[in-house]
């Protein structure tokens, strides 16, 4: 089963962080890209309840359906990662539906990816801030982070729906999805 460990950080600056990209060899893969993103469970959350998660995302004009397992955090998250291109994200959304799947939590973001042939590094910007990932294997990932300046104790092992839960508790803000419009934002690209 493929395994996906990853770290995220807090983004302070995008400009000097894509600089640092370029030195430590990294080369753009795809230019920031607009991604939708919708969770979905079983009534009475049964997959958020062990762990799980299906999420269908449309990143540009492609659609993937993912699950993850249950994972084990340190200080990289690492869980199994299963995912499949799907041609019509429409229907896929009425499949799961049909099979009892609903809509549990929507999030958005720009997304420019990164690699250096050996790992990822992707550059979100968020309604709730800009966040990094590295993705890749543990030691690749603190190697990599020390190179972008990236300290342990920035690491974030947590998903963006905890993280915009936290962030809502925060700011007492009273959105329910992680998107531009709901938070009353202008969605710009990265």
């Amino acid at each position: 089963m493929p395994n996906e460990i990853e770290i995220k950080f807090r983004i302070e600056n995008l400009s000097v962080l894509s600089r640092a990209l370029k030195r430590a060899g990294f080369k753009q893969m795809t230019r920031s890209t607009h991604e939708m993103n919708t969770l979905y469970d079983l009534p009475g959350q049964k997959l958020r309840k062990r762990g799980d998660m299906l999420r269908l995302r449309k990143y540009g004009d492609i659609w993937t359906l993912t699950h993850k397992a249950k994972g084990k955090e340190g200080r990289h998250k690492k869980r199994v990662e299963l995912e499949t291109p799907v041609e019509n994200g429409q229907q896929m959304e009425a499949i799961l539906h049909t099979l009892g799947f609903e809509p549990t939590f929507r999030y958005e973001k720009y997304r420019a990816e990164w690699s250096d042939g050996e790992g990822h590094v992707v550059l979100d910007k968020t309604p709730i801030g800009n966040f990094g990932e590295i993705e890749g294997k543990p030691r690749w990932i603190d190697r990599t982070a020390r190179a972008l300046g990236i300290s342990r104790g920035d690491y974030i092992t947590q998903t963006y729906a905890p993280m915009f839960f936290e962030w809502k508790r925060r700011t007492r803000s009273k959105a329910t999805e992680m998107t531009f419009r709901a938070l009353g934002k202008k969605s710009k690209n990265i």
